[in-house]
This record gives C-alpha cells, sequence and structure tokens, in this order.
C-alpha cells in the first residue's frame, strides 16, 4: 500500500521529500521516481543508512503523508 501511495502521489510528494532528506538532491529525487526500494538505497547512500533506519525513515515520511492525506 505504502509503494502504491508513493508512486500515486509522485509528484505531490516530491518536494516533500526534498524537504524530509535535504541531502538528496534533484538527480536523486528523478531516479527514484515513486520506488520505495529506490528511496531506500537513496538515503542509504546520501545518509549512510542501514537498510533497517532507511526503512525506518520512510515507515514515519509515509505515516505522516497518509495522515495528511486523511485531512483532505
Amino acid at each position: 500500500m505504502k509503494q502504491d501511495i508513493l508512486q500515486g502521489q509522485w509528484k505531490q510528494v516530491r518536494g516533500e521529500i526534498k524537504s524530509w532528506w535535504g541531502r538528496l538532491t534533484n538527480d536523486d529525487v528523478d531516479r527514484i521516481g515513486g520506488s520505495i526500494d529506490k528511496l531506500t538505497g537513496a538515503l542509504q547512500e546520501r545518509y549512510g543508512y542501514s537498510m533497517q533506519e532507511a526503512q525506518r525513515e520512510i515507515a514515519d515520511f509515509m505515516e505522516s503523508i497518509e495522515r495528511r492525506l486523511s485531512q483532505q
């Protein structure tokens, strides 16, 4: 479900991803293209996170997105 939300809302959340993870470049965000796996890899590369840390960060981000969407 999270992958569906990320892909479906990709254009809307691109900016939020950049502000949430400021070390990601525009090229990183373009490459990610709505893929949780690619986002995980980018976070590991830019922040030195383990896979578990990256997944936890993404879960926190997705929770905030889901809360925002449910309020609309």
